[in-house]
Order: C-alpha cells, then structure tokens, then sequence
C-alpha cells in the first residue's frame, strides 16, 4: 500500500469516526452524474462511462447500509434522457437493465422502480418489475431506482391518478378540486409512503436539480460534489453526511 493510499485510509477513518450517527438521514437521493464527460476524459466511449458508473452502485448501496440509511432514491434515467440518440440510449438500457438485476441478486435490498415506466422499452419495464418482484420481501433497505423518470412528470401522475381515483368513487371534479390536499397528491407520488429524502447529493460539479424528486426535496438539504459519479469515493460520501449532520435544518424559511 501507498504512502497516498495509507493518507487516504486514515482521513476516511477520521471522517466515519467523527460523525453524529444521530444526526444522519433516514433518505438520501443521488443524482448519478458525470458519467460520460468521465469516459469523455479518459478517450473512451460513453458505454465505457456509463459502465463504470453502474460499477460504483453496489458499493455506495454498502456504504447506506453501513450507516444505517433506510431509504436510497438513485437516479439512473431521465425522461428527457429517453430522446436521447438509439446508438446511446440502448446501450445505457442494457447497463442500467444488468445493473438492476445485479443489486436484486445480492439479495440484500428491496428495489423499487420509480418512474414513467409506461414510456420505458418492453425489455426495461420488465428487467425492473423482475427486480422489484424478486425483492419485494426484502426486510432491508429500500433501493428506488429512477428510470425514466421526471419530477414534472412524477407530479403530472400523481394529480392524474388522483383524479382518476376520485372519478372511481364518484366524486365530481368541482368536489375534488374543492377538498384536494398537499397529503393526498403525496400519496399519488412514486415514492408515497416513504420519508421524503433529508439529503440530495449531485456528483459532477453541477449545481441543479434537474427536476429530480421536485416534491419531495421541498426540505431536503443539498450537497454537490465535484467528483464525476464513477469517481465517487466512500469518504465523498461521509464528507456529505457530516456536511449534513452539521447543518441546522430550517422548514419553512
């Protein structure tokens, strides 16, 4: 081992020891990216990117589960992503498709597809159902993985079925426009019945949201990281933790 790596091993020690594990966040949703300007850097195709990225999934799933963390949204595909070229967005659908399989084959989390999973290819819609179907009894953390997946269009559901909902039971729309609650559109969300995510950490230097978990981050602290998502290291993540735990959390204002 490296005087470098031996450095490294002490500060991430120092970091884990020193945090308030009272203090950390039951939700934790990641924006995963940077993927293809590091494959990009690196001269390689943006498969390659795309790969690697998925390559650091399970072993950030490991660092949650370490800490305790109970709920993990990990954002994987866009709605806008889904216009993106075929010779792209296939390869990407195959990654994501055996990166699912892989984390419901470690039979350690509950996956929970989150999405439009009406607008995703056959292959994909199934690939995630199989996944979710496998872990459904899972006592451990869940894992909400977010294909095809659009804040606006997350909230466009809920209101939709909402409504549709209402209409089933007879209720007019005057009635339900009359009596509709903050409470009931969350319980049309993807993630209804989950805590909102406490903390949204963004890999890559990017400073947005990129209407990730729109509703749902209302109070959510942020941190943004510069490091690309294949380059995201354990202590990066313990570093936001403690960023996090070191906040005063305000509601309201």
């Amino acid at each position: 081992m490296s005087i470098g790596d031996l450095f490294y091993s002490a500060y991430e020690r120092r970091v884990a020891k020193g945090l308030d594990r009272r203090a950390l966040p039951r939700h934790v949703g990641v924006l995963l990216d940077g993927n293809r300007r590091w494959a990009a850097e690196r001269g390689a195709d943006t498969k390659t990117g795309h790969q690697a990225g998925a390559d650091n999934i399970e072993g950030f799933l490991t660092w949650c589960e370490d800490v305790d963390i109970e709920v993990v949204t990990l954002w994987l595909l866009s709605t806008d992503n889904l216009a993106r070229p075929e010779q792209e967005l296939a390869p990407l659908l195959r990654i994501i498709e055996a990166a699912v399989a892989k984390l419901a084959a470690a039979g350690r989390w509950r996956i929970n597809p989150v999405g439009a999973l009406h607008l995703l290819p056959a292959d994909t819609r199934a690939a995630l159902e199989a996944a979710a179907g496998q872990t459904r009894g899972f006592a451990g953390m869940t894992v909400n993985v977010a294909v095809g997946y659009g804040g606006r269009q997350e909230i466009a559901d809920a209101v939709r079925s909402l409504l549709t909902e209402g209409a089933a039971q007879g209720v007019s729309i005057e009635d339900l426009a009359q009596s509709v609650t903050v409470e009931q559109i969350a319980e049309h969300l993807y993630t209804r019945g989950q805590p909102d995510p406490e903390l949204v950490i963004r890999t890559s230097g990017e400073q947005r949201l990129s209407g990730f978990l729109l509703w749902q981050s209302a109070h959510s602290e942020f941190y943004f990281c510069e490091a690309y998502w294949p380059d995201f290291r354990r202590v990066d993540f313990l570093r936001a933790l403690r960023a996090y735990a070191d906040r005063h959390r305000r509601f309201g204002g």
